[in-house]
């Protein structure tokens, strides 16, 4: 008996993942096809986010992920240190790998499939074998640069330590107060179990290219001089975009037959060049949309996604504007220090990508962290 070909869904990271698993609980009579070229979900990643990043319809599924959560987090700068009564939640891969083999059929996902070609309705792998879809979806990571895009970069070496924490209950989520090398420069210090703790060595810098050995080495002696030193677990990089400018339609045309997700899509949030929050409403909206997922509506749909979300990510483009053009590299802590004096609220909500136009006013009032001839400069610039 002839089956109905699936949507096709290229890429099993953190976008393609709970995009499957969300089509698969809401959108049961969709047949699914999950691809990744590795050899598990997720790869080697940790994700973070805030309560307020969860939509009330993905809450379920954050849960099954069973993401470690504090109750608190602290952010250090030279002249101040807070500690918000904000919880903060970190989800790693091996579970996003586990609640995908769990809640997707075994027919609906495959691993080690690398993919050499894709259409709007058909796949081919690198093997040969070419899939027929209902529609495909690509949301693999970018090839190499964006095109169309002027960006920063938040790139990061990150060590999980076999360590005592001597705080289990507290993240440190921003430390700026060490030396300023290569931009803004801070560390993570994330405990996920009184005796499992993970530092990262982070900076916001001009450029993509990131010296693991080099990082690695620091982190570890952060690591001790922080008495966070232990056995080596595992380790963690990243490179992520911070968007800067650039033209909406030189990164993704018009008439792009494909659907996009992820990074490949321009769905991160442009000062922190995170992807979690952003990620779980685009998957939710997705198996909720009421239209049809063939590859020519899966297209025109993500694209009008992505001008919305380029729209809402304008103040946050003028930000990053002051950040990279108007602050010294050495003293763009500054800029994040004199943010750190809001509210609560107004930094969930910046966090989440859905300031209030009083936040705006707010973030951008006071005393400029920058120079102020430079701040006009950067704030005027398209």
């Amino acid at each position: 008996m002839a089956t109905n070909p699936p949507l096709i869904i290229v890429g099993g990271g953190l976008a393609g993942c709970l995009a499957a698993l969300c089509i698969a609980q809401r959108r049961p009579d969709i047949p699914l096809l999950l691809l990744e070229s590795g050899a598990s979900f997720g790869g080697n990643h940790t994700w973070s986010f805030f309560d307020s990043d969860v939509p009330d319809a993905a809450r379920e599924l954050i849960a099954a992920l069973d993401p470690v959560r504090w109750p608190r987090h602290r952010v250090r700068f030279p002249g101040r240190e807070r500690e918000l009564a904000m919880p903060y939640n970190s989800v790693n891969a091996a579970a996003l790998d586990a609640t995908v083999k769990a809640r997707l059929p075994a027919a609906a996902w495959r691993l080690n499939a690398a993919v050499s070609q894709i259409e709007p309705d058909s796949v081919k792998l690198e093997s040969g074998e070419q899939i027929a879809a209902l529609g495909v979806i690509d949301a693999r990571g970018p090839d190499g640069p964006m095109p169309g895009l002027e960006l920063g970069w938040q790139k990061f070496v990150g060590i999980e330590f076999a360590a005592a924490s001597p705080e289990p209950d507290c993240a440190t989520v921003m430390d700026a107060c060490l030396p300023q090398i290569d931009g803004y420069r801070f560390v993570y210090v994330l405990p996920f179990s009184a005796e499992r703790v993970l530092v990262e060595d982070t900076y916001y810098s001009e450029d993509p290219a990131l010296d693991v050995a080099l990082v690695a080495d620091r982190v570890r002696k952060l690591a001790k001089d922080r008495g966070l030193f232990g056995p080596e677990l595992r380790q963690e990089t990243g490179v992520l975009p911070i968007l800067i400018g650039g033209d909406p339609a030189a990164f993704w045309p018009e008439l792009e037959p494909v659907a996009r997700l992820g990074l490949r899509g321009g769905f991160f949030h442009a000062t922190t060049g995170y992807s979690f929050s952003l990620a779980l409403r685009l998957a939710v909206a997705l198996a909720e949309r009421n239209g049809p997922f063939d590859g020519a509506a899966l297209a025109s749909w993500t694209r009008a996604q992505f001008t919305r979300h380029w729209q809402e990510m304008r103040f946050f483009r003028v930000l990053n504007r002051m950040l990279f053009n108007a602050a010294r590299p050495d003293e763009r802590y500054k800029v994040f220090a004199h943010f750190y004096r809001l509210s609560p609220g107004l930094i969930a909500r910046f966090y989440a990508g859905t300031p209030k136009p009083i936040d705006r006013m707010r973030i951008l009032s006071g005393r400029p962290p920058v120079p102020i001839t430079a701040a006009i400069k950067a704030l005027l610039r398209r």
